[in-house]
């Protein structure tokens, strides 16, 4: 609990700094106010877990993983914010303090043990979201995207309110013990309305996690909104909200898995496609990963049909290294389109010849996205298609290798740009803080695609 007041007055201390125009001291205190917080983590690890304040949170190993994996990779964002705020709006203090406060409630989203605080947290982590959508007022692009995910997001809210209100009217409560209790000692009698409850919970998680049919906002808000805040999006939120999902579903539902996951198979199978078969058609590099973004959830949703002992660890290395490659990919795309104006796949040609570094660590991550060997990428996606596998579908692991050979197309084609379609181009200036990000991003996308066991097991 630490982590997240120390968070939250991280997050108005930035503020206080924005109204004493002390611009220069935002990032640097920042990175530190988060440093702080890992450290707060680190000291959560040691301790024996009990849920906290009659029950709503609870910061055991797997809350504490995913929270240092969310502020691990806000920090790497926040690090590409050098001179990116600066050029939409003077008022930099407020970018900083909402990323904090939305992360704050992603830290919630991953640790709560009362369906009061899930619905607390993702309401924390979207409201500032909405806001950072639409920040750039004068875009018009922006402005539809903060419309878009403002609707769709109280859309999916009310299934939300909806489904937890049905849960609570079924078993008297919204702790998770006292749920999961319910469940165990009625297998048998178990009311209508807690299923639809499920029913309903689905639908507004997956709302939250871009997972289709209810993907539509998706490559809209995330095309339309500034390049650093899609890349909040596309990592830390998304992180977030798997957690979350995952937690209920295995903490309480996971003896009626025979209802719901037909539900949660027919879905995976429906965002695959989505996802992947839009990307290819694509011709802007950013739009390209937003429709990525959607195929993911796919693949993240197989550790939640194929719920298991080893669900959480495959949630966390897939979503640390679709994180880490995304950072990646979107931080390539602001320099690229600060040199060129453009965020077409065209952009990209002739990269390798002027910036090789910057060519070396896109291919990396395009690799890493695409589920090459070596790549924590691949060690994500082996992760996956295991536990369904052990699970005997088959056929669910077909489809998706299928989609994995239509994500391998759409991805190296920015890597033939990039190697072998030469154009007359400038070097595109790198600065140290997007050097050190590409660098620490690279490393450990290839040490984990190398030795993943020094992070299996830790959740």
């Amino acid at each position: 609990m630490s982590a997240i007041i120390t968070l939250s007055l991280l997050a108005l201390l930035v503020l206080y700094l924005g109204l004493f125009k002390a611009k220069n001291a935002l990032l640097p205190i920042s990175l530190l106010g988060l440093a702080a917080t890992l450290g707060l983590c680190g000291v959560e690890w040691t301790k024996d877990a009990q849920p906290l304040y009659n029950g709503m949170v609870l910061f055991d190993h797997y809350a504490v993983a995913f929270s240092i994996l969310c502020i691990f990779i806000t920090g790497l964002v926040l690090l590409l914010s050098k001179d990116y705020f600066d050029v939409s709006s003077p008022h930099v203090a407020e970018y900083y303090a909402l990323i904090l406060f939305s992360l704050t409630g992603a830290l919630l989203v991953v640790s709560y043990h009362n369906l009061a605080m899930l619905f607390i947290g993702i309401e924390i982590m979207s409201v500032a979201l909405y806001i950072l959508a639409g920040i750039r007022k004068k875009d018009f692009a922006s402005n539809e995207a903060a419309l878009k995910y403002f609707l769709m997001g109280a859309f999916s809210t009310g299934f939300l309110l909806f489904g937890i209100a049905l849960l609570y009217g079924a078993s008297g409560s919204f702790d998770l013990e006292a749920i999961k209790a319910y469940v165990v000692d009625n297998p048998h009698s178990i009311s209508p309305l807690f299923y639809a409850g499920i029913l309903l919970l689905i639908v507004g998680l997956a709302f939250k996690v871009g997972a289709a049919p209810f993907h539509f906002w998706t490559p809209d808000v995330y095309d339309g909104s500034p390049i650093l805040i899609t890349t909040f999006m596309s990592t830390v939120v998304k992180t977030a909200a798997f957690a979350g999902f995952l937690r209920l579903f295995s903490f309480c539902f996971a003896p009626l898995q025979d209802f719901w996951a037909p539900v949660l198979v027919v879905m995976t199978i429906v965002t695959l496609f989505i996802g992947n078969i839009t990307a290819i058609v694509q011709l802007s590099f950013k739009r390209m990963l937003a429709y990525s973004s959607i195929s993911h959830a796919g693949y993240l949703l197989f550790a939640i049909v194929a719920i298991g002992p080893t669900s959480a660890e495959s949630i966390f290395i897939y979503a640390g290294a679709y994180s880490l490659a995304s950072v990646v990919a979107f931080g390539s795309l602001i320099l690229v389109k600060r040199a060129t104006g453009s965020d077409h796949f065209e952009a990209f040609n002739g990269l390798a010849k002027k910036n090789p570094y910057l060519a070396v660590a896109v291919t990396v991550a395009m690799l890493s996205l695409a589920g090459i060997p070596l790549t924590a990428g691949f060690i994500g996606k082996f992760m996956m298609f295991s536990g369904v596998l052990s699970d005997y579908q088959i056929l669910l692991v077909v489809l998706a290798a299928l989609n994995a050979a239509m994500g391998i197309f759409y991805y190296f084609r920015v890597i033939v740009a990039m190697y072998f379609k030469p154009m007359d181009r400038e070097a595109i200036t790198i600065s140290g803080q997007y050097k050190t990000v590409l660098l620490i991003a690279v490393l450990i996308t290839l040490v984990l695609g190398v030795y993943p066991a020094w992070v299996t097991g830790l959740v």
